[in-house]
């Protein structure tokens, strides 16, 4: 019969033995969650507060014809996994009361804008401004005034539904919706981080005649082309 030391330290060896097992299942395990993180964890897409929200007339589009309404807004579109992940489709939803509408037409970009479709986002995401266009049939939807939802949703590539990114209740008063009415001004929506709230102002954008219109100001104002011949 083996002696209480012999017991002791025989365990002794059996327990040096099973270290490099440990080891190696520990090791094995590491590499495995490594794999899955970088590899196979497909992630999701998500955003972060937008700095600043817009509501009014696409100020883009030609003097000749009656802008769409529009919402604009900045933020980093990000991917909680390693290999990224590809936006199929943006939109923007806005509630008022009983009634919403659906800003569906998505164009993105800095100086040059695209229309948007299959933007790939890493890890480390991608900062741009994002314009949301109601559709053609669209264009009778006006801004009133009241409380709003909105409610910006992605469609990514390998999702059967699209998911809802981020929401904000936002207000627009009497004299904002009094000022989208009139196809100059915007209300811009500006996050103030000691608040926590966007604080809106309404901007007025400089008119610009076209052609037509500048020579008849010309003709209205006296001006004639043989005043400037003669110059």
């Amino acid at each position: 019969m083996l002696s209480q030391s012999a017991l002791k330290a025989k365990g002794e060896v059996r327990l040096v033995n099973l270290i490099p097992t440990i080891i190696s299942v520990l090791a094995l395990a590491l590499s495995a969650l490594t794999a899955w993180l970088t590899l196979f964890r497909r992630g999701t897409i998500r955003m972060t507060q937008p700095t600043v929200i817009y509501f009014g007339p696409d100020a883009g589009r030609s003097s000749d014809h009656t802008p769409p309404p529009k919402v604009f807004l900045r933020t980093l579109l990000f991917a909680t996994s390693k290999r990224g992940r590809v936006i199929e489709s943006l939109h923007v939803t806005l509630r008022r009361n009983e009634s919403h509408q659906n800003f569906s037409v998505w164009v993105y970009g800095e100086e040059k804008l695209v229309r948007g479709s299959g933007l790939f986002v890493g890890e480390t995401g991608v900062v741009v401004n994002h314009h949301f266009l109601a559709p053609s049939d669209g264009n009778i939807f006006k801004f009133l005034p009241g409380q709003y939802e909105l409610q910006v949703y992605v469609r990514i590539v390998g999702d059967e539904s699209p998911k809802l990114l981020f929401r904000q209740l936002l207000e627009l008063s009497n004299d904002n919706a009094d000022a989208l009415s009139k196809s100059d001004s915007g209300v811009y929506f500006d996050w103030g981080p000691d608040s926590s709230s966007y604080l809106p102002h309404i901007e007025k954008r400089p008119s610009v005649l076209n052609p037509g219109d500048f020579m008849e100001a010309l003709t209205l104002s006296g001006v004639t082309d043989s005043d400037h011949l003669g110059d």
